[in-house]
């Protein structure tokens, strides 16, 4: 899922280099919203299926935790009526409460052990999700930083080597001109801006 996410990145880059200059303009490019829109919705799409799959977990818990109460009054149930039954069949009423206490007994230890055990379960799969999610953004961080970081380079590059062009022109009529060619400053071209065009 990761590898459509760098395609959609690169798609992107790729649109961004073919759009063509505004006029007058050696900075600015037009590009089509809908288009670049629709890339963006995509990217937002390949969210990977794991993530959702935890987050169904995670809203699950509740229903993990009823499960186990459901099971851990069922044993504490039986036992009960184990114990009714032990005592209905004895006519020596000490030893069958006895019995059915130590059996009441072992039952609840057995299902507070259930319900602590869900409760690990649980809380182990929310952390996980929340970690793996968090891995995710930070690796979906780097490579849009990283993709920020190399575009604008190499539109650094393209605008430093017209203005070297044009330092150069400027010399040469310099150089031809007997009053010294023009006086006019040399531009100096720092930011680029991308901008939509209008519909």
């Amino acid at each position: 899922m990761a590898s459509r996410i760098e395609q959609i990145i690169e798609e992107i880059e790729e649109y961004v280099d073919s759009c063509k200059f505004q006029p007058l303009s050696t900075t600015k490019i037009v590009v089509n919203k809908e288009e670049l829109e629709e890339l963006l919705r995509e990217l937002r799409l390949k969210t990977p299926e794991e993530i959702k799959r935890y987050q169904k977990i995670i809203s699950n818990k509740d229903a993990i935790l009823a499960d186990a109460q459901s099971k851990a009054d069922g044993i504490i149930a039986a036992a009960e009526a184990r114990a009714k039954e032990l005592v209905n069949q004895h006519e020596v009423t000490r030893q069958a409460y006895d019995q059915a206490n130590e059996t009441i007994a072992r039952c609840n230890q057995q299902a507070q052990s259930i319900i602590d055990e869900a409760n690990r379960q649980a809380n182990a799969i929310s952390s996980s999700a929340i970690s793996y999610t968090d891995d995710m953004l930070a690796n979906l961080e780097n490579i849009l930083g990283s993709t920020l970081q190399e575009s604008g380079a190499r539109y650094k590059a393209f605008v430093d080597s017209i203005q070297s062009t044009y330092s150069t022109v400027l010399s040469n009529r310099k150089e031809l001109s007997p009053s010294g060619g023009s006086t006019a400053p040399e531009p100096v071209y720092t930011d680029l801006d991308i901008e939509e065009d209008e519909e």
